[in-house]
């Protein structure tokens, strides 16, 4: 029986400069949860902006995606670009509740 059928990979932008890269099958809900300061890894680092997400199938392909990004392999450059290139107008609705 499947739950939920669709999992996020996500990059949030830190208020210190840096970025977090995480996977969820609720964006809305761990996005919330970053923002209110319950996640203890982005606690110190708010106020935060989702500043991309990707839509999979399973959650195996979402930590996957997340480990290419949090593995160091991935260069600064092509971060930024998929960010740059991705529509911040689908971030708008998170990034307008976030908490200051």
């Amino acid at each position: 029986m499947k739950v939920n059928s669709i999992y996020y990979f996500y990059i949030l932008k830190c208020n210190d400069g840096s970025k977090y890269y995480g996977h969820t099958n609720n964006l809305e809900k761990r996005f919330k949860a970053h923002s209110g300061g319950q996640v203890y890894s982005t606690r110190d680092r708010r106020p935060l902006k989702l500043a991309y997400w990707e839509e999979l199938e399973t959650r195996s392909e979402a930590f996957r995606r997340e480990m290419q990004f949090k593995n160091g392999r991935t260069r600064k450059e092509t971060i930024e670009k998929l960010i740059d290139s991705f529509p911040q107008v689908k971030c708008q609705g998170f990034n307008s509740q976030a908490p200051r």
